[in-house]
C-alpha cells in the first residue's frame, strides 16, 4: 500500500509563512533589533578611528614610517594639549567657525532663494540655469583673488568665498528637490483649487525639505573645505592658517592637530544639521538618514 503524502495547499503554506513572519515581527523584537543594530553602528563608528590610530602609533614607533612626517598620535596629543593650554587652538577654532557660519548663512539664504525660483518657474530656469551651471564649474579659489581686489585683505573676502561655494550646492540641491516633487502632489493641490502660495507652502515646500536638508549637510562640509583653502592663502588666524604655518616651520604634530580639528569640526557641523533635520522633519527620517525603511 502506498504511503499517504499530505500536501499543504500553496495558499495555506503562504498564510503559514505570513503568520510566522507577523509573529516574529512584534514591536518588542523590532525594538531589540533596532537597539542591537544601533549598538553595532556605534562600535563600528568608534572602532574604525581607534584602529587607525593604533596602527598609526605602532607604525610610527616601530620605524615603519618616518616619524618626522608621521609623528605618533601620542606626540600629536601632546601638541594638542599645549595648544589648548595656551588658548591658541580655541582662537583658531573660533575664527574658522565664525567664517564657516557666516559663509553658510550667506550661501544658504541666496542658494535656497535661487533654487526655489529656478525650480518653480520654467522661464527663470531657462534664463539663469545655463549661466549658473557655467559658473558652478569655475573653482571658487580661482575667483578668490578677485574677491581680495574687491574687498581687500579682510575677512569679508573669505566669508564671500565660502558663501559662493555654499550657494552653488544649495542652489542645485534646492532646484532638484522642487523638480523632483511628484505630479501627484501637484494634482492634489489642483483638486483642492489651491492657489500658488498655498501650493508652495503646503505641498511643494514640505515635499522638497528633506532633500534640501541633505543639500545643507553637503554644503556645510564643503564650507569647511573651502574655509581651509582660503585660510591657506589669506589669513593670520584659523585652522587652515595653523596647518599651513605649522608646515612652513616643519612642526608636524601641530599640523596634524589642525587636520584632526578640521575633521572634527566638519563631523560636528554635519551631525548638527542632521539632528535639526530629524527634529524638524520626523516623517522623513528614512530619507534623511539614507536607511532602509524595512530596517526601522
Amino acid at each position: 500500500m502506498a504511503d499517504t503524502v499530505t500536501v499543504t495547499p500553496p495558499d495555506e503554506q503562504t498564510s503559514g509563512r505570513m503568520v510566522r513572519r507577523e509573529a516574529s515581527a512584534t514591536p518588542e523584537r523590532a525594538a531589540v533589533r533596532r537597539r542591537r543594530r544601533r549598538l553595532v553602528e556605534i562600535v563600528l563608528g568608534f572602532g574604525a578611528p581607534v584602529a587607525l590610530f593604533v596602527v598609526w602609533q605602532v607604525a610610527a614607533t616601530s620605524g615603519a614610517v618616518n616619524p618626522l612626517f608621521f609623528p605618533p598620535p601620542t606626540e600629536v596629543w601632546k601638541a594638542a594639549l599645549q595648544l589648548v593650554e595656551s588658548g591658541e587652538l580655541f582662537d583658531h577654532l573660533w575664527a574658522s567657525l565664525t567664517r564657516v557660519l557666516i559663509g553658510c548663512a550667506m550661501g544658504v539664504v541666496s542658494g535656497v532663494a535661487a533654487g526655489i525660483a529656478l525650480g518653480a518657474s520654467r522661464w527663470v530656469r531657462a534664463t539663469l540655469e545655463p549661466l549658473l551651471s557655467a559658473l558652478y564649474t569655475v573653482p571658487k579659489l580661482a575667483i578668490f583673488p578677485l574677491l581680495l581686489l574687491i574687498f581687500g585683505l579682510t575677512d569679508t573676502a573669505l566669508n564671500v568665498a565660502i558663501g559662493m561655494t555654499v550657494f552653488f550646492f544649495m542652489w542645485v540641491s534646492t532646484m532638484a528637490a522642487f523638480l523632483a516633487v511628484s505630479p501627484g502632489h501637484r494634482e492634489v493641490a489642483q483638486s483642492f483649487q489651491a492657489g500658488p502660495w498655498q501650493t508652495f507652502r503646503h505641498i511643494l515646500l514640505p515635499a522638497a525639505l528633506p532633500q534640501m536638508f541633505i543639500g545643507l549637510r553637503m554644503s556645510v562640509s564643503v564650507a569647511v573645505l573651502m574655509m581651509v583653502g582660503v585660510e591657506f592663502t589669506q589669513a593670520n588666524k584659523g585652522i587652515g592658517y595653523l596647518i599651513w604655518y605649522s608646515w612652513t616651520l616643519f612642526q608636524a604634530p601641530k599640523m596634524y592637530v589642525g587636520i584632526v580639528a578640521v575633521a572634527l569640526m566638519g563631523l560636528l557641523l554635519s551631525n548638527v544639521v542632521k539632528w535639526v533635520s530629524l527634529l524638524v522633519l520626523p516623517w522623513a527620517r528614512v530619507e534623511i538618514e539614507g536607511g532602509d525603511r524595512n530596517l526601522l
